[in-house]
């Protein structure tokens, strides 16, 4: 009996365990009308295809007019997951060609309009959906993935997807989006990721009484329960994909993300990008901002407006940056204020400070008025990640302007329509004097005769290669120092042009050397804290790493035929004489 390719799993290919028609079948083996002559009449689907051959730059050439055509961002995502599901490398060579024009459909801010549609775009199963229902049979059905050679999990429960709250399993669509990024990015083998979704129910109402919905029609299971769940869910994974297996949590809501992480960062390989992965691009920004403010890190006074998980992890890895520079931690913390939907995180305020964020809770007044804060405080930074669009108003803008010369405003809130601020707004009321960064793309500003092109700080810069530098180098864990050294590394990107135009980012065309550096730093640290566990240690880092990157060209399928050398001249017996008697 003959099995699909996707049966044959890992990058060698056995021929005799491959049909011929399997080529055009199988997404990573089919490469349309760019199969030659010679491999329709060998592997036998010659008349299958239209007789015109066309190179991979030329299907590239049509998928790109083809994706123009379409003026809808849903349907030009449509498209592209259609185009994933029939041609891999082809998918990934189209987002590789342009990844500033296509990142943004396959990711924020197009990826959110297509979870919240998860339902009607619906089309083909892809990665895995585990319920609550299998609970105490969560290995087996990690056991149905027929791939054996997966490093990397993103996994989600779906409770928060990016600013647009509990989508359930709609929210499949973001570990897709991320696996799509570790590929196109960092040049991770596609067999090597699996998106995961965690369905345990959903409190979205509507959803639940949605006739297109695809998850479980109930309320979220929380408590001990969902403890248990995930607890069996992360030691099935480990049990089925080795100890090494990269986890990524993914939008899990503010309850659950930050005890999570703390839960199981010491006891497996995992990460949470909404927490580390955004502080690590945040931090990074600062890095590269403090080049135009000309004040160092631990001269800034921060003021969040939003203190859930990813504020909270964008101050930590703020005060560890100021640790490594000399300042002590407690006096760090000074410099940083938070407020959330109870006001300034004060040590008297009535409800009290959440636990994530007891360090920064301060010996103040309590005060639920943001913008009398901004006043009195005076922060030099402002930073959002509330979710709330349109929250740092003029007022608060003009104050920022009042405050420090060059203020530094980011407004890191996803999708657009979430964001604190528009760009245009930050240089209007602050007379073009701020340093912007959002976390979705806006379009160029204009002030005063001039254009700037503002910085997005996406966590794209970071995660993509985070992951590569954990994965070859077989890292047992990921500390906190990793996301430093990648905010470091991404600063260093940025140029001397990028910073005249107002950005503090690279442009998103450079990200995928952005990210073969970011792993060849995260890779020797891995080693150098002994956390390591391919061996031997590579002796040059960037050769080893490109050497296990995903190949976007299009294999050959013609056998590589060679010949025997020729017999020596031996005189053999005639069968009869030599087993006569």
């Amino acid at each position: 009996m003959c099995r699909n390719f996707s049966e044959v799993t890992g990058d060698m290919i056995c021929p005799n365990m491959v049909r011929g028609i399997d080529h055009l079948r199988d997404p990573r083996l089919n490469k349309g009308l760019a199969f030659t002559l010679e491999e329709r009449q060998t592997l036998g689907i010659q008349g299958l295809l239209a007789a015109e051959y066309k190179t991979q730059e030329e299907q590239l050439n049509i998928c790109q007019i083809s994706l123009d055509r379409y003026k809808d961002s849903l349907n030009k995502f449509i498209y592209l997951m259609e185009l994933q599901d029939m041609n891999e490398k082809l998918f990934f060579s189209l987002l590789s060609r342009n990844v500033e024009k296509y990142l943004p459909i396959v990711y924020t801010p197009t990826v959110g309009l297509a979870c919240q549609r998860f339902g009607l775009i619906y089309r083909k199963p892809r990665g895995l959906f585990v319920t609550i229902y299998d609970k105490g049979h969560v290995l087996n059905i990690l056991n149905n993935w027929p791939e054996h050679n997966v490093r990397a999990i993103v996994f989600t429960d779906g409770e928060r997807i990016l600013g647009l709250g509990d989508l359930g399993a709609y929210g499949m669509g973001i570990p897709v989006g991320k696996l799509a990024l570790y590929t196109v990015l960092a040049g991770i083998k596609p067999h090597q990721c699996l998106p995961i979704t965690l369905d345990v129910g959903t409190d979205n109402k509507d959803l639940l009484e949605d006739p297109l919905y695809i998850g479980l029609r109930q309320k979220r299971v929380r408590g001990k329960e969902y403890d248990d769940f995930i607890d069996e869910f992360m030691k099935a994974a480990i049990e089925r994909f080795g100890p090494n297996t990269l986890l990524q949590f993914e939008d899990f809501a503010l309850v659950n993300a930050t005890r999570l992480l703390e839960k199981y960062r010491n006891e497996y390989c995992t990460f949470n990008d909404d927490i580390q992965g955004t502080a690590s691009v945040a931090v990074a920004g600062l890095f590269a901002a403090s080049r135009i403010t000309k004040r160092k890190i631990n001269e800034n006074i921060y003021m969040f407006l939003g203190a859930g998980s990813a504020a909270t992890g964008i101050a930590n890895l703020i005060v560890a940056a100021m640790v490594e520079e000399g300042t002590k931690a407690v006096d760090a913390r000074k410099l940083i204020y938070m407020f959330d939907v109870d006001g300034l995180l004060t040590n008297s305020r009535q409800n009290g400070i959440p636990d994530h964020a007891k360090h920064f809770g301060k010996d103040m007044e309590p005060e639920k008025n943001f913008e009398k804060c901004v006043t009195t405080i005076k922060p030099t930074c402002l930073i959002g990640c509330s979710t709330v669009g349109g929250a740092f108003n003029e007022n608060i803008l003009k104050q920022m302007a009042r405050n420090t010369e060059r203020p530094v405003i980011f407004a890191l809130s996803n999708p657009t329509s979430k964001a604190e601020c528009t760009a245009q707004a930050a240089y209007d009321y602050t007379e073009g004097r701020c340093v912007f960064a959002s976390g979705s793309p806006f379009p160029p500003v204009k002030y005063k005769d001039k254009e700037y092109r503002t910085g997005q700080g996406n966590n794209s810069y970071i995660f993509p290669g985070v992951a590569l530098g954990v994965i070859v180098s077989r890292s047992r864990h990921i500390p906190e120092s990793m996301f430093l050294t990648a905010a470091r590394t991404l600063a260093n990107f940025v140029s001397e042009e990028d910073l005249a135009l107002g950005r503090i980012y690279p442009p998103l065309g450079d990200v995928k050397n952005v990210s073969l550096n970011i792993a060849v730093e995260v890779a020797k640290q891995a080693y150098s804290k002994e956390l390591a566990t391919a061996f031997p240690k590579p002796c040059d880092f960037k050769s080893y790493i490109q050497e296990h990157t995903y190949n976007l060209q299009y294999d050959s399928y013609i056998p590589k035929f060679f010949k025997y050398p020729k017999s020596p001249n031996v005189k053999v017996k005639p069968v009869r004489e030599a087993y006569k008697g």
